[in-house]
């Protein structure tokens, strides 16, 4: 199933460890790249964190924030030998700095002079594991949704290609039978008459050079291949980024080998095609 690799979603749940709060921010990158921000206590966990994210996302730039509310009924205590080192350190600084004054609301600002009562830690794991598994739903759910667009704009753009690639299929042997009218016309302008053997070789020749048919067949393989990877239950996205370097490269040669104008067009726009194609691609996990 194609899933987009841009997504928001959060999720709120009431436990002992309090009211915690999980948000993901997703973007396209290459790889799985996570950057979680944990309440202090909990960044014990951030490994089990990471395992779980890593089971349901394969690739995007995931920033995750956890936030805890007090609940009802919960203590707090405060680390007395931070707080003593603290005042003491505030005793100096006023002796240097008579002007400065500290107050003790800004002490326990310090991070770790306010500390939550101990609680259990196989708990605290389990209830943050349950709200991240939450958001991850939604998670999921926006980027399948989201996917489920791209999917749709690049089977549009898959069908404009075939129509050209059949296009050109067309215009073939007609453009054969100009060459040999070109080449006919040139011998005409001679004065000597040429080898029939050689007339033969050259006409050959210019035929090979200007031969596309290889790289139609490739195209239409790919063509084939993207809607079938389309339809796969996995992460496609790393495999339809090779899939659009294979596109781009035929519609190169096919370029290069052009010797009528529409041909020259025709690659052309399957450049263009290909280019908006690579653009959803990068956003597909």
């Amino acid at each position: 199933m194609i899933r987009s690799m841009t997504a928001y979603a959060s999720a709120e749940a009431v436990s002992a460890a309090g009211t915690l709060t999980c948000e993901l921010r997703a973007v396209n990158h290459r790889y799985l790249e996570l950057s979680p921000r944990l309440p202090e206590d909990m960044r014990v966990f951030e490994s089990a964190l990471r395992e779980r994210i890593a089971r349901g996302l394969s690739r995007g730039k995931v920033d995750v924030i956890v936030r805890r509310g007090e609940s009802r009924g919960e203590s707090l205590q405060v680390d007395g030998v931070l707080v003593s080192r603290l005042s003491e350190l505030a005793l100096e600084m006023e002796a240097r700095f008579p002007r400065m004054r500290i107050e003790f609301t800004e002490l326990l600002r310090f991070p770790g002079v306010l500390q939550h009562a101990e609680a259990d830690q196989d708990a605290q794991q389990a209830a943050l594991l349950e709200v991240l598994d939450r958001a991850l739903q939604g998670l999921t759910a926006t980027r399948e949704r989201e996917g489920a667009k791209l999917a749709d704009i690049l089977r549009e753009r898959l069908d404009a290609i075939e129509r050209i690639v059949a296009d050109v299929r067309s215009w073939m042997p007609e453009i054969r039978a100009a060459l040999r009218s070109r080449l006919d016309a040139r011998l005409a302008d001679l004065k000597q008459p040429a080898d029939p053997g050689r007339v033969e070789q050259e006409l050959v020749l210019q035929v090979t050079r200007s031969d596309v048919d290889e790289e139609l067949d490739r195209l239409s393989t790919h063509i084939t291949e993207t809607r079938r990877v389309l339809g796969l239950k996995e992460p496609v996205g790393r495999r339809l980024d090779f899939l659009m370097q294979e596109f781009n490269r035929e519609a190169n040669t096919l370029g290069s080998k052009s010797v009528d104008a529409r041909t020259t067009n025709a690659a052309v726009e399957l450049k263009v095609l290909i280019e908006q194609m690579r653009e959803q691609v990068q956003n597909i996990e």
